[in-house]
């Protein structure tokens, strides 16, 4: 019997959040508008059209000189009545370097989840929070139905930097031409990787400010990356050990207020945010979140270099990896 009833609470929950989801899908199916015909009937010179016809450069450049799959989206548009695309939510244990996951079709297990209603995102987190749980509600650039439904550009993406813009196309054509359920790190780290060396080969040789800004923060973002990994390790460390969890917390909040202070020390953090940086309630979510999407640059690179730059062939080798259970995949990653 209570087999029974955690079984109809988890389908009463999981339909409620999927009939969300359908209910925005359906929104924007309703409302979307083919790119190609937004573009042949224009009449004057429109940012919007600009940076749609951007789009569609990068989406066959990535088709053509990056091997993505062309099955990714980025045909139709989509004007949102918000300022934001949507909001991921996501936990993790307090004493534990782990995260709490949920499991729904297709997707598989994944320690997010996404929301196109802050006020449910928001509810979420708190729910979460009342578990005792550290957690992290983020604002989403994107997202991909993994070439389930085509993926639409909407009218926020269009606010950002064009090397911004190439990223993000490039990153959800990544999800499109590979994405392995149930293992979100192995996914998100392989999109990043790819979203990198994507815009870095469309830039190659053109003169563009806003790609050098571009560049220089990712290189300060893979630069400190080393010191988010050297945290995540003392805190694990803390975590797997005999200390009573009174100990532990202390401890978490010294090495936490540590990573902080080196973080500004070596200007990882550009002066202008420096004082938001430091008054943020940093907690083990934010670790495991740039773990998600940044572990395995060396792994990745090496396979890149394996394939001689040769993505298809790098795409083909990456592949080649799924049979690795997931603690296996998670090893090599961790490699850097």
């Amino acid at each position: 019997m209570k087999i029974f009833i955690f079984i109809l609470f988890f389908l009463t929950n999981c339909i409620g959040y999927l009939s969300h989801l359908g209910k925005e899908q359906i929104h924007q199916i309703w409302s979307r508008q083919k790119i190609l015909d937004i573009i042949q009937n224009r009449t004057e010179d429109d940012p919007t059209i600009q940076s749609l016809e951007f789009i569609q450069e990068i989406k066959s450049f990535g088709v053509e000189h990056v091997a993505l799959s062309s099955d990714s989206g980025f045909e139709y548009f989509v004007k949102l009545n918000r300022k934001e695309v949507g909001w991921n939510v996501s936990a993790s244990y307090p004493l534990e370097f782990k995260s709490y996951t949920w499991w729904f079709p297709i997707a598989g297990e994944v320690p997010y989840k996404g929301y196109f209603d802050m006020s449910l995102a928001m509810e979420e987190e708190k729910n979460l929070k009342q578990l005792g749980l550290d957690t992290r509600l983020r604002v989403t650039g994107g997202y991909s139905t993994l070439g389930w439904l085509s993926d639409p550009v909407f009218s926020p993406q269009l606010e950002w930097s064009k090397p911004d813009l190439a990223g993000l196309v490039f990153h959800e054509m990544a999800h499109a031409t590979y994405y392995l359920p149930g293992d979100s790190t192995f996914n998100e780290s392989y999109a990043e990787f790819v979203e990198r060396k994507a815009v870095e080969l469309y830039y190659k040789n053109k003169s563009d400010p806003d790609y050098l800004d571009w560049y220089d923060k990712k290189s300060k973002r893979l630069k400190s990356f080393a010191l988010i990994i050297d945290t995540a390790n003392q805190l694990k460390s803390i975590y797997e050990s005999s200390h009573t969890d009174e100990v532990k917390l202390k401890q978490k909040f010294e090495i936490i207020s540590s990573f902080k202070a080196k973080a500004i020390r070596d200007n990882y953090i550009p002066k202008k945010v420096q004082q938001k940086f430091m008054e943020k309630d940093w907690n083990n979510e934010d670790f495991i979140g740039a773990l998600r999407y940044k572990s395995g640059g060396k792994f990745f690179e090496a396979q890149f270099q394996k394939a001689n730059g040769n993505f298809s062939i790098f795409h083909n080798l990456v592949k080649s990896y799924e049979s690795l259970s997931k603690e296996e995949k998670e090893k090599i990653l961790a490699e850097d």
